[in-house]
């Protein structure tokens, strides 16, 4: 037996042991191993690369198997283990027992998002789970993207809108087809024209993205010119991350953006990484935007075959994990882990993809650096849209009892009254305006009486309160708040990581308090402030914002 052979540890007649001469646990099988080397095709056995992998093997035999995954576990030279706890931290991905039977070929899932659940979404699950033929499977879950065209479902991979029962069960007929690439009209248009400029240095795209005042429309709003500059004095290897995991219930600017005009946030992205020097980009798409995903591989390819891909790009397809919109979440996903959050270090980048210097951008952010970079006017234009002394503009998603939802291009500082009379055509007949959200699931709840606030980073921390990401879901008198807050709570609870204990039992604490016909307001401020104090990430810090806001905005109306 060589030196490096496995021991395997047997029973003697004289009661000692002798080495044991195999592995421990299952082997992969020869039949498993030949399975997934067919699933994966030409995919490289590369960690970063273990979700690409489970996906291509549920996308080719409808769950995963657990031969399977200990073959790909043999193949990646890593512990069953490792390869189980990725697989099974995401939604998406269904791991079967032995001997147990895959899913039905179709899943149909029904958004339970606030917004879709202000338009109906458990009557609608209720009859689609009535009326699901043989073959599939109707399933509740989180956000999809579809707020302004509430209630939404997907019916495999594609997304059906404004849902009916007899909608959805067409669309699980008809599979989404891509249309030609678009690269050749958006560069007729001008588009990619600024990366064959040679006075575009680096030092000049910092200097006008200084000048525009633009910051990280993600949530964080962290000055995207700083962001530069600390990625830029770190030596190489560099690389820039594109951030489309949105995925909090009210958001879809991103959506908009990517189906609006995919290569201008392309370009951004070029523009960005070619400002810090990265040598190569990655683009992480959630799963829930699957027509989204064919789209966007498409033009990276026409890109490619034109010549205007300085560096590598690699697209990267999430699995149904909110928490990775989380940058440091986003990261271990990105290499091939589950997506825990990290302890952050002081300054952005400093411990980034692979250990290396990393830039993290918002679909939004890169959405806008064509305009910005182009010329010093386009950054002074940008600058000079806000209002109320505010900088810049912005994508507001806007969903809820509003008369026109959808993504307005905005002004930042405008505010919650404003946006719903000049660009959203006012309140859906027949209802009064009583409260929004100004910054999503976990912006928390202003009454309607505070919709003169500025809608801008650093104006509504004062009141509890943030714009984040700018997700604006307006309720109306008909609306439920206390309801509205426990469908925000159960979000938070379902989608928590579980890697620290103040938001994994605070989430769970919270809902059940919730379901109380009496709120313990004194408990319930108690455990919210417990959980901002210890959570790791935002989600946990944040979760509690919504039941935060009704007890110190909407006494009357709490339980």
């Amino acid at each position: 037996m060589g030196k490096d052979a496995p021991l395997r540890m047997t029973a003697m007649p004289n009661g000692t042991r002798a080495p044991r001469t195999g592995p421990r646990g299952r082997v992969a099988t020869p039949e498993a191993l030949d399975a997934v080397k067919a699933a994966i095709g030409g995919l490289d056995l590369r960690r970063d690369l273990l979700i690409e992998h489970l996906h291509a093997l549920q996308d080719r035999h409808g769950a995963l198997h657990p031969g399977h995954l200990v073959a790909l576990a043999a193949l990646h030279r890593i512990a069953p283990v490792e390869v189980f706890e990725t697989a099974s931290f995401y939604a998406h991905f269904d791991i079967l027992e032995d001997g147990e039977a895959p899913p039905p070929p179709v899943t149909i899932r029904v958004c339970d998002g606030l917004p879709c659940a202000m338009a109906g979404a458990a009557g609608l699950h209720a009859r689609l789970h009535d009326a699901a033929p043989a073959g599939m499977r109707v399933l509740r879950a989180p956000c999809m993207g579809g707020c302004h065209n509430a209630p939404a479902c997907a019916v495999g991979h594609s997304l059906v809108e404004h849902a009916t029962p007899e909608a959805v069960l067409a669309a699980a007929q008809h599979a989404p087809e891509l249309g030609p690439p678009r690269l050749p009209a958006a560069r007729h248009d001008g588009g990619y024209a600024l990366l064959r400029d040679a006075a575009l240095t680096p030092s000049v795209m910092l200097a006008r993205l200084e000048a525009a005042g633009l910051r990280g429309l993600g949530g964080a709003g962290f000055p995207a010119a700083r962001k530069w500059r600390l990625v830029q004095s770190q030596p190489g290897p560099r690389h820039l991350v594109v951030n489309a995991d949105e995925g909090e219930p009210g958001t879809f600017k991103d959506r908009f953006c990517l189906e609006a005009d995919p290569h201008r946030v392309l370009e951004g992205m070029l523009l960005a990484a070619r400002a810090i020097g990265a040598e190569a980009c990655w683009f992480y798409l959630r799963d829930e935007y699957a027509h989204l995903h064919g789209a966007v591989a498409q033009e990276i390819a026409a890109l490619d075959a034109a010549g205007l891909l300085p560096m590598p790009v690699h697209l990267r397809r999430g699995a149904g994990a909110y928490i990775c919109g989380e940058e440091t979440a986003l990261l271990e996903s990105l290499e091939g882990r589950r997506g825990y959050p990290r302890h952050k270090p002081p300054f952005p980048g400093e411990r980034g993809l692979f250990g290396q210097p990393t830039l993290i951008h918002n679909v939004e952010t890169l959405w806008w650096l064509p305009e910005i970079l182009g010329t010093p006017e386009g950054a002074a234009r940008f600058a000079a849209a806000g209002r109320r002394g505010r900088s810049g503009q912005r994508l507001f998603s806007v969903s809820g009892r509003v008369r026109n939802p959808g993504v307005k291009a905005a002004p930042a500082g405008i505010t919650a009254q404003e946006l719903i009379e000049e660009f959203c055509g006012g309140m859906a007949e027949g209802h009064r305006f009583a409260a929004y959200l100004p910054g999503g699931a976990s912006g928390g709840i202003l009454p309607a009486s505070m919709a003169d606030q500025p809608l801008d980073f650093g104006t509504l921390e004062q009141y509890g309160c943030f714009v984040g990401s700018g997700a604006v879901i307006v309720l109306s008198d008909r609306d439920d708040l206390p309801e509205a807050a426990r469908n925000l709570v159960r979000f938070f609870r379902d989608e928590s990581c579980g890697q620290c204990t103040p938001c994994r039992v605070g989430t769970a604490k919270a809902a059940r308090l919730l379901e109380a016909q009496r709120w313990d307001a004194p408990l319930l401020q108690e455990l919210a402030a417990a959980m901002a104090d210890g959570s790791i990430c935002g989600l946990g810090q944040a979760a509690m914002n919504p039941v935060r806001s009704l007890l110190r905005f909407f006494p009357q109306a709490t339980p």
